[in-house]
C-alpha cells in the first residue's frame, strides 16, 4: 500500500471521528440555549434536554442498526466503494443538518444525525483495508498504528475545529452555529476526492451480499455459544453504559450547571481527546506489563464510580475538568483491555464477529441511555452520573460473580 494511500485512510478516520467532538458540543447550544432560537423561546428545559437526547439518541441507534450491513457491504463491493458510501452518508447528513439550521427543524435534525449514524462505519472499513495491505504482522501493527493517529487526531481536532469556527471573537460575523457544519461538510468533500483518486483496493476477493433483517440480532444472540465471551459481556456492558452516559451529556450537564456554551463544551470534549489519545497511544502496552488485566479494568471502574460522583458534584465549571480527564485517562488504557479480552475470547474465525458486537453493545448503549438520559435530565440534571455511577458499581459486582473459573482467569492474568 502507498503512503498516499494510507494517509487518505487516516484522513478518513479523522473525518469519521470529529463528527462526534464536533457536533455534540454545536447540538446542546442549538437546543439547550434560548439564544440559539432554533426552539422557541418558550419551550420548557425539561423539554429541551429530552429532545438533545432524542437527537443524540438517533444517531446511536442508527449506527447500531447500519453497523452490520456497512461491515458486510465492504466485504462485497470492495473497500474502496464502501467508504464512498459512507462518506456519501455523512455528506448527506450534515447537509440536511445545515438545511435544518436553517429552517430551524428538529425533524430533519434528527432525519440528518440518523442517516449519518447508518453510515457511520468508516472506521472498521479503513481498519479492514490496512489489514488487506499489510505485508506482515509487523507492518499491520504499525498500519494500525496509524488508525489510532486517526482517532486521536480526529478526538481532539473535532471540538477545537467547532470551537474555532462558531467563536464570534475569532471570525467576527462569519462564526455561527452552522460555520462548523460547513467546515465538516468540506472536510467530507476532500475525502471523497481523496479515496477517489488515491486509494485503490488491494483485495480483489468479493463475498456476495446478503440482506437479512435477522443479521443484527443474530450477531447478538450467537454470545450464548461462546462462554468466555458471555462471561466477559456483563462487565463490558455495564463499562459502555457508564461510558457514552458520561460522554453524551458532558456537554449539556455543563451548560446547565455553569452556563458553558459551544467553546466550554468543545473545550470538555478536547479535555476527552487528549486523555484517550495519550494514555491509549503511549501506556496501554506499559501498564499490560506491569498489571494483570483483572487489575487494570477493576481501577477503570473504581475511577468511573469517582469521577463520575465529583463531577456531578463538582464545586465549580473549571474543576469539573478534573474528573473528566481522569475519567478518559483510565478508560483509554482499559477499553483497548477490554477489546483484547474479547480477541483472545473466539478463534481466528470468529475475530470480525466479536469486534462487530462489541460496537454493535457500545451504539446500543449510547442509543438507549441518550433517550433515557435526555428525559431523566428534567427531574435533575445529576441523574445521568447516577446512572454512571450505579453502572461502574454493578460493572465492579459483575466481575465479582460472573469473572470465575480457570479460562477466564487466565484470560485475565
Amino acid at each position: 500500500m502507498t503512503k498516499i494511500a494510507k494517509i487518505t485512510l487516516l484522513f478518513v478516520v479523522f473525518v469519521d471521528l470529529i463528527g462526534q467532538g464536533l457536533v455534540f458540543p454545536i447540538i446542546n447550544s442549538l437546543i439547550m440555549e434560548t439564544k440559539s432560537g432554533f426552539l422557541p423561546d418558550s419551550t420548557p428545559v425539561g423539554r429541551r434536554h429530552f429532545y438533545y437526547g432524542l437527537v443524540i439518541g438517533c444517531f446511536f441507534l442508527s449506527w447500531f442498526l447500519g453497523v452490520v450491513y456497512v461491515s458486510k457491504v465492504s466485504d462485497s463491493i470492495g473497500r474502496k466503494n464502501a467508504l464512498l458510501v459512507c462518506l456519501g452518508g455523512a455528506l448527506v447528513g450534515y447537509a440536511l443538518t445545515i438545511v435544518a439550521l436553517f429552517l430551524n427543524s428538529l425533524l430533519l435534525l434528527i432525519i440528518g444525525r440518523s442517516i449519518t449514524g447508518f453510515t457511520a462505519g468508516n472506521q472498521p472499513i479503513a481498519q479492514a483495508a490496512m489489514i488487506d495491505g499489510s505485508t506482515d504482522a509487523a507492518d499491520r501493527d504499525r498500519n494500525m498504528g496509524y488508525i489510532v493517529t486517526g482517532v486521536s487526531f480526529g478526538l481532539v481536532g473535532g471540538p477545537i475545529i467547532g470551537a474555532v469556527l462558531s467563536d464570534a471573537a475569532l471570525l467576527g460575523g462569519f462564526a455561527t452555529l452552522k460555520t462548523p457544519f460547513y467546515g465538516a461538510f468540506v472536510l467530507v468533500l476532500i475525502a471523497i476526492f481523496l479515496v477517489l483518486f488515491f486509494f485503490r483496493d488491494t483485495r480483489t476477493e468479493r463475498e456476495p451480499f446478503v440482506f437479512r433483517p435477522r443479521d443484527i440480532t443474530d450477531s447478538l444472540i450467537a454470545v450464548r455459544d461462546h462462554p468466555l465471551v458471555l462471561k466477559i459481556m456483563p462487565v463490558y456492558a455495564l463499562f459502555m453504559i457508564a461510558n457514552v452516559t458520561f460522554y453524551v451529556f458532558v456537554d449539556n450537564f455543563l451548560t446547565s450547571a455553569w452556563g458553558y456554551g459551544v467553546v466550554g463544551g468543545s473545550m470538555a470534549m478536547v479535555t476527552i481527546g487528549f486523555a484517550l489519545a495519550f494514555s491509549s497511544t503511549f501506556l496501554v502496552k506499559p501498564a499490560q506489563q506491569r498489571f494483570s488485566k483483572h487489575a487494570i479494568i477493576h481501577a477503570s471502574l473504581m475511577t468511573m464510580v469517582v469521577c463520575g460522583f465529583a463531577f456531578a458534584f463538582s464545586p465549580s465549571g473549571v474543576l469539573s475538568f478534573v474528573p473528566v480527564f481522569f475519567f478518559y485517562f483510565f478508560f483509554g488504557v482499559s477499553y483497548p483491555t477490554l477489546l483484547g479480552l474479547f480477541s483472545s475470547a473466539v478463534g481466528e474465525a470468529d475475530q470480525g464477529w466479536v469486534m462487530g458486537v462489541t460496537t454493535a453493545v457500545f451504539c446500543l448503549a449510547g442509543g438507549v441511555m441518550s433517550l433515557i438520559g435526555g428525559g431523566l435530565m428534567s427531574i435533575d440534571i445529576r441523574v445521568p452520573y447516577y446512572i454512571v455511577i450505579t453502572a461502574a458499581i454493578l460493572g465492579l459486582v459483575a466481575m465479582q460473580l460472573r469473572w470465575k473459573g480457570k479460562e477466564i482467569r487466565t484470560l485475565l492474568a
